[in-house]
């Protein structure tokens, strides 16, 4: 194997080595794997990328052009929409061990 010298701040070098020990590892094992998949043109994030948009060409989603809103993407209920839909909800909610429960008297 061969040695590489490289110029590097004292302060980078100082949190190269703390971050190498809390992963269990050293500097130049960093070192070694960042050049090797380097050397071997290994960029991870740049192919997960180029995954992701080969994906999205080879989607149908939307393949007739459809264009949608603000609004139709929040859809707002009118006031008494709003007003009927919490009633409702707040009705489904009381069960019969809800409804005893809450006209139970509390004793000491």
């Amino acid at each position: 194997m061969a040695n590489l010298t490289i110029s590097l701040e004292e302060s980078i070098i100082k949190m190269a080595r703390v971050r190498a020990i809390q992963e269990g590892t050293s500097v130049s094992a960093k070192v070694r794997e960042f050049l090797a998949e380097y050397a071997l043109g290994n960029d991870r994030q740049s192919a997960a990328a180029t995954a992701f948009i080969e994906a999205a060409r080879r989607s149908q989603a939307n393949s007739e052009g459809v264009r949608w809103t603000r609004a139709d993407a929040h859809e707002r209920l009118d006031a008494d929409t709003a007003t009927s839909a919490n009633t409702a909800s707040a009705t489904s909610l009381v069960t019969p061990d809800t409804a005893n429960a809450s006209s139970a008297a509390v004793t000491p």
